[in-house]
């Protein structure tokens, strides 16, 4: 039997009070029949706003999802609730394929999840043609654009939902998407006369740190020991070479570490993405093929190895910290190696000339945010058009604000070194000419008779480096993408060179030294010491009930610290804990209130 008020099924199902005010009018809207695309970031409750009209509106809620690997917590967690959900993908036999179509068709199940390939097979719009559909839900709805950072192919064909099925309402879902990619969205899937909702892209928990890269394995290893003793992560690194490096390394420190990347086996990837939803402390190293969809919400920290190749990226990955709410850290530690590799792949891809002009502008935009002396959370939300009127306090450069310095001379001999060598070398051969190395190299060329030749000895290797890499960020050189790495003058050099303008550069701390101290999570710092026991009591009975399933699906942290708070002892008191709903009460409630009344009794008799 279906609900029809949008407040009960929160209340009554989920175990929340109330809906945040974005939430509430894109869910009357959507129970109204109307279209909508939601722009909300991660973490935000996007998927109440198609969950819940899906159980407030006759039929079955269709979610298109871009990852078949996600979809049986998606539906576990759903299952948790005591909701009908289900999918339909490649990885089920006949038998449950034909079982899931026929309770489509009886009307028994609330919420279906399918790719957009499944989806648009004839078979499965047959199968809606004979069903009730309360709506249709596109979930990572930035895939359908071409100017998307997630582009795929199989999105486009989604327009053919409103089409065939033109009375149905459609709700677009994504965290990430810029003024061009949100207009494509409306586009392709014809969402003209759709309500348009934009929330905020702040993500206040997320504390943002970005530093020169230094030794970037010891770096990180620092900021691990230091912030996050066991707690689930991800490590993203730009190669799988890399990958498979970084996940061994980090096993060797101690650390559960499985790697993730295209190049693995299905079997393999899909054994170490259940293994980091299901076990504590979990991280993965992974490469961008990591991470789209994943619902664990008490990922403490993302750690970036390399820089991404675009702000939307860093966005959507950083993302992937902190859902639940509390504090998470973003970290990254990059170098001059990663801009050369990123500009290498862009001039090596088979784009043309104006997505490869994108490309290189999204990369400029990424560059100009991990150079950036001011804080990087109002620079973050402006490329998104949102605004902070405020620095965020909570970014390495709002609580440690870099300072900068007259870089004009060591720019000039920099740059001459480029010319004086005929741009046609990279940045370690310049290296080597300005500290005066008569390597055998530099003597072959003749490049010791030059006059730039032992020019920079009031700088080591490391800092001319730094200032190489600042100098590229800046657009002051260009870097040869046919491979060579070759760095070259561009326009806006020549006034540096001929002393028209001055230029300041921000000084660089090694990543992990001296800069912002990352907070650790509040289900470990912010807890009472006297509550710390039975803390672990709980996590451990979330374990054992959770029956080899991710223990959150059971109860969140935040809900776990809201039992810690309230301490409840009765079903009515625990009735009021967040995230306790009236099916997730009678399930699980009287073991929870059994672990919190015998830690009272034996805390009164310590006492």
């Amino acid at each position: 039997m279906k609900h029809t008020d949008a407040l009960d099924i929160l209340q009554t199902i989920y175990g929340y009070e109330s809906f945040r005010p974005q939430q509430a009018r894109i869910i009357d809207s959507v129970i109204s029949g109307n279209d909508a695309l939601v722009l909300m970031p991660t973490g935000g409750g996007k998927s109440l706003c198609y969950q819940v009209p899906a159980l407030a509106r006759d039929g079955t809620g269709i979610v298109v999802s871009p990852l078949i690997a996600l979809m049986q917590d998606q539906v576990d967690a759903l299952k948790a609730l005591n909701l009908n959900a289900a999918f339909i993908n490649s990885s089920m036999s006949s038998a449950a394929v034909r079982d899931t179509e026929e309770a489509m068709r009886c009307g028994d199940i609330d919420l279906l999840y399918v790719a957009p390939e499944r989806l648009l097979m004839p078979s499965t719009l047959n199968l809606l043609d004979d069903c009730t559909i309360a709506l249709f839900a596109i979930d990572e709805a930035h895939c359908v654009s071409q100017w998307g950072h997630d582009f795929r192919k199989e999105y486009m064909g989604l327009n053919v939902l409103h089409e065939r099925y033109p009375d149905v309402p459609r709700i677009a879902l994504t965290a990430t998407a810029d003024q061009r990619t949100r207009e494509e969205i409306v586009n392709n899937l014809s969402l003209d006369n759709a309500g348009q909702f934009i929330s905020s892209f702040d993500r206040p928990n997320i504390r943002y740190a970005i530093s020169d890269a230094g030794n970037a394995r010891d770096s990180l290893l620092r900021f691990l020991d230091d912030n996050h003793q066991g707690d689930a992560g991800i490590v993203y690194c730009l190669s799988r070479k890399k990958v498979e490096e970084t996940a061994a390394w980090l096993c060797k420190q101690g650390r559960t570490a499985l790697p993730y990347h295209a190049g693995l086996d299905a079997a393999t990837r899909e054994l170490h993405q259940s293994r980091f939803l299901r076990e504590e402390g979990v991280v993965v190293v992974a490469t961008i093929a990591f991470g789209m969809g994943i619902d664990k919400p008490d990922v403490r920290f993302v750690a970036h190895l390399n820089l991404p190749k675009s702000v939307e990226a860093y966005y959507q990955e950083t993302g992937r910290a902190g859902r639940d709410g509390q504090p998470a850290n973003a970290w990254m530690s990059y170098g001059l190696q990663d801009v050369i590799n990123l500009r290498a792949m862009m001039g090596d891809s088979d784009a043309d000339e104006q997505h490869k002009r994108v490309e290189h502008q999204k990369l400029e935009a990424m560059l100009g945010l991990a150079e950036l002396s001011t804080c990087r959370r109002q620079a973050l939300l402006a490329y998104f058009d949102d605004e902070l009127p405020k620095p965020c306090g909570n970014c390495d450069n709002c609580l440690h604000p870099p300072t900068t310095w007259d870089a004009t001379e060591a720019a000039q001999k920099a740059l001459s070194c480029v010319y004086r060598t005929g741009q046609r070398f990279g940045v370690n051969y310049l290296i080597d000419v300005l500290l005066g190395k008569p390597t055998e190299r530099v003597l072959s060329f003749g490049h010791d008779k030059q006059s730039t030749f032992g020019i920079g000895t009031d700088r080591n290797a490391t800092q001319w480096r730094t200032l190489y890499r600042q100098l590229i960020a800046k657009g002051l050189l260009s870097v040869d993408v046919g491979g060579h790495g070759s760095v070259m003058l561009t326009e806006q050099s020549r006034p540096i060179l001929r002393g028209e303008r001055t230029l300041q550069l921000r000084h660089i701390k090694s990543a992990g030294a001296g800069g912002a101290k990352p907070r650790r999570h509040q289900a470990v710092d912010q807890i009472a010491p006297e509550d710390r026991g039975l803390w672990e009591k709980l996590r451990t009975l979330r374990t054992s009930l959770a029956e080899g399933k991710p223990a959150y699906i059971v109860f969140s942290d935040s809900s776990l610290i809201d039992m810690l708070d309230q301490k409840p002892t009765s079903h009515e008191q625990m009735s009021a804990v967040s995230g306790v709903g009236k099916h997730k009460l009678e399930k699980y409630g009287d073991a929870f209130i059994e672990v919190i009344r015998e830690h009272d009794m034996f805390s009164d008799m310590d006492a």
